[in-house]
């Protein structure tokens, strides 16, 4: 008998959920409350809250080689980092390639999943959905939900008192943000120093007569350019570097991560990070640090309170006539359709056996995909997630008894964070989750028996960008073109640059430093601890050492 998986959401976890579901022998139906594929990197003018979306002119902060599906690599002209348009172009052709669309219900919202009386046997779900006004009820034998982070705006108007009582500017959240238009020649406030507020206050010193940005913890910038003009990413998120985390002392990471951002310039002199706090997040912004030094924008403590036209801050400073109010404080997510005694139990992904199941069920038949929050692209992670729960659904790969899940969860579960905006101190390690999840998938590569079999894949993988193309080597779903992806991953990288001959050729190779060669035998000896060291609370703020 074929096992019915009703998949919710046609976004990036969706995507790869129903693939997943397929090469599996499992017969998926996705229900997507849209009309089109893509969720949040699907671009929309619309602010009316009903979907939420990037706004126009987001780029992504992961490069592409660390962002793709593990068995389809970018296509080589697309540039390293890529505006929404391109990313739904990419899923598009992912969708097409694998034959998901079929598979897709559109315009079809899930109203309610809840369990089936005799589920403590059968595992199995009634879902009911609603499509143009007309509702059906659905009999599934599992569940995996993808709708993400991205569900509603956290806009925490209790902490800033007299936003909604004194103040008689215009006040908005960053989901309502699409362009600069409307901001054209006004002081604007943009309270958060997430992603988000720092490129928005970029694009708004553009055009508006002054832009303040409030920040109330420690922000690490970083660019996604790194040395040699190479994406940041491919050069910091390496086995090598993970290893090195876990080897060195926490004390000496810190103070060589420190010293590696402030490298580009001092935290300290533009008031964004001291390098004696410990709470801290990192953002992803190379022009921030030039409108700082050029006043385009000012950097503010956190506010404590609004006036009619203006806002005091906490050092006692106050800025006067702000006529607009932006604040990028984060997303919250719900799953108001699940039944309350399944949903009362996710307060966050931390509550989850590895941020996917719901440990109290009777049967494991409900997966939530997507959402982790990861030091890396959430596209692979999601994917990994998607293998691993597919298989199970499959009956060829089990869970532990519900009360060692339990256990793994108290054990591993940080206090909670009810502020969005304070959820990177949450992030898990890219390598450390995914390769987490891929071991207990039985995919995760050895690099130990790849240097007897294979040496030069195996220096590739421990000391090159750690790619999704290593999780297809070896096990269920591996895939023929894996090797060749994960050897040509730089010439994908450059090549979208070299658009002209350029008068002498340069060495564009990427080798490996000797300290890196002298490295090998020690950390091919502790490989095999390594594999066997939980990962899943790795220090996130481990980078680049390369």
């Amino acid at each position: 008998m074929v096992l019915r998986v009703a998949v919710i959401g046609a976004g990036v976890a969706g995507l790869a959920s129903v693939k997943c579901c397929l090469e599996e022998g499992l017969e998926p139906t996705c229900f997507e409350r849209s009309e089109d594929i893509g969720g949040v990197w699907r671009y929309t003018d619309s602010t009316d809250g009903t979907r939420i979306s990037v706004y126009r002119s987001v780029i992504t902060n992961t490069s592409k080689e660390m962002s793709c599906f593990s068995d389809f690599p970018f296509p080589e002209d697309f540039p390293s980092y890529l505006p929404h348009s391109l990313l739904l172009e990419y899923f598009r052709m992912y969708a097409r390639h694998f034959d998901l669309l079929r598979h897709i219900r559109f315009k079809t919202t899930a109203l309610s999943v809840r369990k089936r009386p005799d589920f403590a046997t059968s595992g199995q779900w009634e879902v009911v959905t609603e499509t143009d006004g007309v509702r059906e009820s659905h009999v599934f034998d599992a569940v995996m939900v993808c709708t993400g982070h991205y569900q509603g705006p956290y806009l925490p108007l209790d902490s800033f008192p007299g936003i909604d009582t004194r103040f008689k500017g215009q006040y908005l959240h960053s989901q309502e943000y699409k362009d600069v238009e409307a901001f054209r020649g006004k002081r604007v406030l943009v309270v958060g120093t997430g992603n988000t507020g720092g490129d928005v206050s970029v694009e708004l010193s553009h055009v508006a007569a002054k832009v303040f940005l409030s920040a109330r913890s420690n922000t690490w910038v970083i660019s996604r350019i790194s040395k040699h003009g190479l994406p940041f990413d491919m050069l910091s998120t390496t086995r090598f570097n993970h290893f090195l985390d876990w080897l060195l002392p926490s004390a000496l990471t810190r103070r060589i991560r420190f010293r590696k951002l402030n490298s580009w310039f001092n935290h300290t002199n533009y008031g964004l990070a001291s390098t004696k706090s410990s709470k801290f997040k990192m953002i992803i912004n190379e022009e921030l640090p030039f409108c700082l030094l050029s006043g385009t924008v000012v950097l503010k403590p956190s506010v404590k309170e609004f006036t009619e036209s203006s806002v005091v801050f906490e050092d006692g400073t106050t800025e006067e006539n702000i006529d607009v109010v932006l604040f990028a404080t984060g997303y919250i997510f719900s799953f108001s359709f699940l039944e309350e005694s399944v949903r009362s139990h996710i307060d966050n992904n931390r509550s989850l056996y590895k941020c996917i199941f719901p440990p109290q069920l009777e049967k494991p038949t409900l997966a939530i995909i997507g959402l982790v929050q990861l030091t890396g692209s959430i596209m692979v992670g999601s994917e990994m997630q998607a293998r691993w729960v597919t298989g199970i659904f499959a009956g060829w790969n089990k869970l532990p008894p519900a009360s060692r899940m339990m256990a793994d969860v108290l054990k591993k579960k940080p206090p909670v964070k009810r502020n969005p905006s304070e959820r990177e101190n949450l992030k898990m390690s890219f390598i450390g989750y995914t390769d987490e999840i891929a071991a207990c998938a039985g995919v995760k590569p050895s690099v130990l028996r790849l240097l007897l079999t294979d040496p030069r894949l195996a220096l590739a993988i421990f000391f090159g960008p750690c790619t999704p193309y290593q999780y297809r080597l070896v096990g269920r779903g591996a895939w023929s073109g894996a090797r060749a992806a994960i050897l040509a991953q730089w010439q994908r990288t450059l090549k979208p640059l070299r658009t002209r001959v350029a008068d002498e050729d340069s060495d564009h190779s990427v080798g490996w430093c000797w300290m890196c060669l002298l490295a090998l035998p020690v950390a091919l000896t502790a490989g095999l601890l390594l594999s066997k060291r939980p990962q899943l609370g790795c220090r996130p703020w481990a980078g680049p050492w390369l």
